[in-house]
């Protein structure tokens, strides 16, 4: 948990807050307290989305949806005003961490634990079929692990299975790549057969410590998904037949969430959770966090001069969110638990400039042919193409992974970067001009067998540097605004106009980014800057990026 900033309020509401739990494509989640002493979680959504009136819209159908879910094994929805300013929602804080922390940081559950996990996790999924919704995203970021058994959070996403067109008529598809169902990446229609491939798959990671679709690439796990069968190796007896009923492909050969509860513990999860259910260390772990909480005290600030409510739209404290997920979807280590509630998000990353952009959560991409014979219908808000691409300026000779040559061979419009001295534009120069020295952003595209497609948004921030050393950072963020990958760029070449250099994940905590280095150009264009990438793998990403400092 962070300090709050000078710049961010000290109540929402009836909370005021204690700190900053993290930070995400919607918004920011606070851990909050009521003038009656329960601990809650406030999230408070990006103000730009607050002029959006599809996403109020959306947001009032969130929130709906998450009050009606309740139950056991879940954050319950405590308040929530989707008509403010900014709109914001207060849920049940639980002072547990992530499973992806858990397993992160202390290895693979024990078998016992796995089953816990499992049937607590099958009875919140049966409550919430029960009401017609469909979570869309279980993942192991999604499910916090307290003393009192597993709980399910972020219920943001959640959706009528009788959507409305608004929603569904544009065949977006909402959740994680390595745990979605195959019927999501298809386009298909979701019914709650989708949850439980999701639950399979965060109950083979539980097991193992790993995805059962491992992948280094957005596009590689949804290929595998698809396509391949998961690795389970870690898993054996009736565990693994479980599992592997969860994973199956055809929606209808997978087991229902009642089923597998009764499988797992035929009395009813919350007689296995008495009993203990977590190994020594996390319950350690869960025991010190919660008497952090308890030691917690609001900020030395009072309450008349407190600020109140959501924070203003000209405030900077609120301007960024764009959340590193690693590969399962990690939430950040901090000591109070984690974040829950429709939308616990992660982190923001450190330094990127405030008032951040970000693309419609309506964006459609239109694939003619994606993941070699996989033809995939509306498109994704998901992380597609994450990160670096290995293609020719780094040699590799390696295999590329399925539907790469499709990417590798870019349509009519894609810039193609040039490495040759004589079309430089402007006069050679050592050193970054200070005409582009800032932060930039702008959304960013790749060619996919021939179509353009948007992708998300760039954030470039550039410093004074020489020939040889690292200059700035870009930072890929998704179409939901969470981040993937961070790039470091060190200067290769420059002029007046124009810089070259090569590109490399910056090996921060979460970066999806595919391995290697790939050359980056950008070039000033009036007050703009146009960014392009030889990145056959990534579809050679570019963006017209804007300044923001």
């Amino acid at each position: 948990m962070q300090p709050l900033d000078p710049g961010e309020p000290r109540s929402i509401g009836a909370y005021r807050l204690l700190g900053r739990l993290g930070a995400g494509g919607m918004g920011r989640v606070y851990l909050g307290r009521s003038a009656g002493g329960r601990t809650v979680a406030v999230k408070i959504v990006h103000p730009h989305f607050a002029l959006d009136e599809e996403f109020r819209a959306r947001f009032r159908r969130e929130v709906d949806a998450a009050r009606r879910v309740g139950g056991q094994w879940t954050a319950p929805v405590l308040d929530a005003d989707p008509e403010a300013s900014v709109p914001w929602v207060a849920t049940g804080y639980v002072a547990g961490p992530p499973l992806s922390q858990a397993v992160t940081e202390h290895g693979p559950l024990p078998a016992h634990s796995v089953r816990v996990l499992g049937a607590g996790l099958a009875e919140a999924l049966a409550a919430v079929h029960a009401l017609e919704l469909v979570h869309r995203d279980v993942k192991p970021s999604n499910v916090l692990l307290t003393l009192d058994g597993p709980r399910l959070i972020d219920f943001g996403i959640a959706r009528a299975t009788e959507g409305t067109a608004s929603l569904t008529s544009t065949g977006v598809s909402v959740g994680s790549p390595g745990y979605m169902s195959p019927e999501q990446i298809l386009g298909k229609g979701i019914t709650g057969a989708a949850d439980v491939f999701s639950l399979g798959a965060v109950l083979a990671f539980a097991a193992t410590g790993t995805a059962p679709f491992p992948g280094d690439s957005s596009a590689a796990l949804l290929y595998k998904v698809v396509h391949e069968e998961p690795e389970l190796a870690g898993l054996q007896g009736d565990l693994r037949d479980l599992v592997a009923q969860c994973l199956a492909k055809d929606p209808s050969a997978r087991p229902s969430p009642g089923e597998i509860a009764r499988r797992l513990a035929p009395g009813g999860a919350a007689a296995l959770v008495a009993a203990g259910w977590l190994p020594g260390p996390l319950v350690e772990q869960v025991s010190r966090s919660a008497v952090t909480l308890l030691n917690l005290e609001p900020a030395d600030q009072p309450v008349a001069d407190a600020a109140s409510g959501p924070v203003a739209f000209s405030s900077p404290a609120i301007g960024t969110f764009g959340p590193p997920v690693d590969p399962v979807g990690q939430l950040p280590s901090h000591p109070g638990g984690a974040a829950t509630g429709p939308a616990a998000p992660p982190t923001g990353a450190p330094g990127t400039p405030p008032g951040r952009r970000r693309v419609s959560c309506t964006v459609t991409l239109t694939l003619a042919a994606a993941l070699a014979a996989v033809t995939i219908g509306g498109g994704f808000l998901l992380d597609l193409w994450p990160g670096t691409g290995s293609g020719a300026d780094q040699g590799d000779t390696g295999a590329e992974p399925p539907g790469s040559s499709a990417a590798s061979t870019p349509g009519p419009s894609t810039p193609r970067p040039s490495t040759s001295a004589s079309q430089e534009p402007g006069d050679k120069v050592t050193a970054v001009p200070k005409t582009f020295i800032g932060s930039w952003e702008g959304p960013f595209k790749v060619s996919l067998a021939g179509s353009e497609l948007e992708a998300g948004t760039f954030t470039v921030v550039i410093r004074a540097g020489r020939t040889g050393a690292t200059f700035g950072t870009v930072s890929q963020y998704d179409a939901l605004g969470n981040l993937s990958c961070e790039d470091n760029l060190v200067l290769r070449g420059a002029t007046t106009a124009e810089l070259v250099a090569d590109g490399s994940s910056s090996g921060k905590p979460g970066n999806t980014c595919t391995p290697g280095t790939h050359t980056v150009k950008l070039r000033l264009d009036g007050d703009r800057v146009l960014y392009t990438s030889r990145e056959p793998r990534a579809g050679d990403p570019r963006a017209t990026l804007e300044r923001t400092d």
